[in-house]
């Protein structure tokens, strides 16, 4: 964390009224599509993220984002929204006094699993999302975006992408009722006090399918099929194999969608980040499942209704 003496920051600052006197302000890392602040009161600790206005290429809705991040709040598990300011995508929460959760702590500790459940459970049966978050549409407009102008594509992107259709038609012939979802758990969105884990960052939030959530996060996390279904069994309240191969299928969709994400923001974002290989990251990890055994054992599962 360093401290930051910048003139635009000073300025957006003292447009707040409880930042007003600010008498420290350092950068927070972590963030792909916006800058976070740690900016330091006399009475108290906030933090201001500063968004890019070009991440509306990405689907993003600042006005959702906002609102739903109050609504995060009223569930239990999210911080406080203490001002905005909506022309310059600023946003302003309070500071949780948490340790932020990495990929290899799920992985060392798998009953942390058990308690990401619970706050799962307990934004998801929160206060409504404004706005829809349906990653097929999503992935869909990425793609072409990239396509209409000309971004990086991996080699086998464009034959494979039936086999995700596939997957998605499955999942459409029976619905979950959508709930409120965060829809980009990073392993860094999870904060521990040692009594709660707390969910952060609803850029992308909006109503969505709990089992998408659930998918999208082991995904982003790789943590691989066994915590996965720990994590299932956790949050379903019960061991159902449909559940998770939903999940599981979630979890291909969403790495090979947001492979065209790293493309977008590779060619547009002002964060310096290696965009590329993150997303190469994603395609590694897809491609053998979609062109293995699993992709027909997830979609045999999900067609056969006699596992309900």
């Amino acid at each position: 964390m360093s401290l930051v003496h910048d003139t635009r920051l000073s300025r957006l600052v003292s447009k707040i009224p409880v930042l007003a006197n600010a008498k420290k302000i350092s950068a927070l890392g972590g963030g792909l599509t916006n800058i976070n602040y740690k900016v330091e009161t006399e009475n108290d600790i906030y933090v201001m993220r500063v968004s890019d206005s070009k991440s509306s290429l990405l689907g993003i809705n600042r006005d959702n984002e906002r609102m739903n991040t109050a609504r995060a709040h009223e569930a239990g598990v999210g911080a406080a929204l203490i001002g905005s300011l909506q022309e310059e995508s600023v946003l302003v929460i309070s500071w949780i006094n948490a340790t932020t959760l990495h990929a290899n702590d799920f992985k060392s500790n798998p009953l942390l699993l058990k308690r990401v459940a619970a706050s799962l459970r307990m934004l998801h049966a929160g206060p409504a999302f404004e706005g829809n978050f349906h990653f097929p549409a999503i992935r869909k407009n990425y793609l072409n975006i990239v396509l209409a102008n000309k971004y990086f594509v991996p080699e086998q992107y464009m034959e494979l992408a039936p086999k995700i259709s596939e997957l998605e038609h499955a999942i459409a012939a029976d619905p979950e009722k959508p709930v409120p979802c965060n829809n980009d758990l990073l392993a860094e969105n999870f904060m521990d006090d040692g009594n709660k884990i707390w969910i952060i960052d609803y850029e992308y939030s909006g109503q969505n399918e709990a089992s998408f959530e659930i998918g999208n996060f082991i995904s982003e996390s790789f943590l691989g099929d066994e915590l996965l279904t720990v994590l299932c069994d956790a949050y379903w309240q019960k061991h159902d194999p449909r559940k998770i191969a939903r999940a599981a299928a979630w979890s291909m969709i969403a790495r090979f969608g947001w492979v065209m994400w790293a493309s977008i923001q590779e060619a547009v974002s002002p964060i310096r980040f290696d965009f590329r290989s993150w997303g190469m990251k994603k395609w590694n990890s897809v491609l053998p499942e979609l062109t293995g055994d699993r992709y027909q054992n997830v979609l045999e599962i999900l067609n056969n209704k006699s596992n309900e």
